[in-house]
């Protein structure tokens, strides 16, 4: 039997001395691995454990119900948000009422980088959105994360450097395994009808997009919200708005 991956969060009340070897000494009389251990936000300890047998990870969860001072919060197989917060020791913020939304401050661009870095690692056809105000690091975070998903990217449209509206790209440029860059803005205000036919041979295509200022390009093209399976938001600060009062078709210039 495969050995899987499974997540385990517990809440710590009082911290005393022993308590974490007790847990572990639990975990290898059952002959559970640890894979990774970090604290996760305060006074909660999360771990990426493996076994090849789930009937041990219920009698793990029935045992350590019964230990004084902690409280298991999640005991399940990990999702993505869990390995990262494993791996960083905090929990990226989502949306209570749009599951699908993600929110980072600029001071955690190390996580998002390798949140994007995974999700870019992922085979098959997904569309991110991209939120934030300009100079906030949204194009140099999706470039990290091509990097961290040893992935190479393809600007179809861009103002990082200079405006860029492409009305072809090669046929390296193509490859479904890229990452496609867009901008929102550019592809639907600024853009020409063959810039807008590739964009849509783009879309169809099983590949990874990801698409800076999403609100605005659901505004101005046919496509609409359920596009995307997730939304990022980067903000400068965490009570940041994002506005797009100024992204007119006049304002909008190489410095966004």
């Amino acid at each position: 039997m495969d050995s899987k991956l499974w997540y385990m969060e517990y809440k710590i009340y009082k911290n005393r001395p022993g308590l974490l070897g007790d847990i572990a000494s639990m975990l290898g009389m059952l002959e559970v691995n640890i894979l990774t251990i970090n604290g996760v936000e305060d006074r909660t300890r999360g771990m990426l454990l493996q076994t090849n047998d789930e009937e041990k990870i219920e009698l793990l969860g029935k045992m350590l119900s019964k230990v004084d001072n902690i409280t298991v919060n999640k005991l399940r197989q990990p999702r993505l948000t869990d390995i990262l917060a494993v791996r960083h020791g905090r929990y990226i913020e989502r949306d209570s009422d749009d599951k699908k939304t993600f929110r980072f401050t600029r001071d955690e661009l190390g996580l998002l980088v390798d949140f994007l870095g995974e999700l870019f690692k992922r085979e098959g056809n997904q569309t991110i959105g991209l939120r934030g105000m300009p100079r906030v690091g949204k194009t140099e975070s999706i470039i990290a994360g091509s990097v961290c998903a040893n992935k190479h990217w393809t600007f179809v449209s861009s103002t990082l450097l200079r405006q860029t509206v492409r009305s072809q790209l090669s046929e390296e440029e193509m490859n479904v395994n890229n990452v496609f860059i867009v901008d929102g803005i550019v592809s639907t205000i600024r853009s020409n009808e063959r810039h807008y036919a590739l964009l849509q041979d783009i879309m169809a295509m099983p590949s990874t997009k990801v698409i800076e200022h999403p609100d605005i390009f659901i505004r101005e093209s046919q496509f609409d919200y359920d596009v995307f399976d997730c939304i990022i938001e980067l903000r400068n600060t965490p009570d940041e708005e994002i506005s797009y009062e100024n992204f007119t078709t006049a304002g909008y210039s190489e410095d966004l």
